[in-house]
């Protein structure tokens, strides 16, 4: 069961207590949190915060694999095809596969990826 407050820590400036500016802006993740499906109508002010922090989170994570897979290549430099790699190489990061994956597709012009909503 989870204990009450869990999101205090995130909702009162981050995990490492510091408060100020999100990383991320929060306009633009409520603008995609709205698009995200048509019953999403109402978006609490403390929603975007939580995702703010899970995107920061996901970033970190993707960029820490990715960088395991420069190093294997003996190169400094983080590359695309690293984080591609890295996706594909990393079970979590699945529903990246078909983005990453097709090497035709430059990441300047990034394939729309339907959602359906049930």
């Amino acid at each position: 069961m989870r204990q009450a407050g869990a999101y205090s820590g995130i909702l009162s400036g981050g995990l490492s207590g510091k408060t100020g500016p999100h990383s991320l802006p929060l306009a633009r993740i409520k603008k995609i949190m709205k698009k995200s499906g048509n019953d999403v109508k109402m978006i609490s002010g403390e929603a975007p915060i939580v995702f703010s922090k899970a995107c920061e989170l996901f970033i970190e994570e993707l960029t820490k694999r990715s960088w395991t897979m420069t190093i294997q290549g003996k190169r400094r430099t983080l590359h695309k095809e690293d984080v591609a790699s890295a996706a594909i190489a990393t079970d979590i990061f699945d529903f990246l596969v078909n983005l990453v994956s097709n090497s035709s597709h430059s990441m300047d012009n990034p394939v729309e990826i339907e959602t359906t909503s049930k």
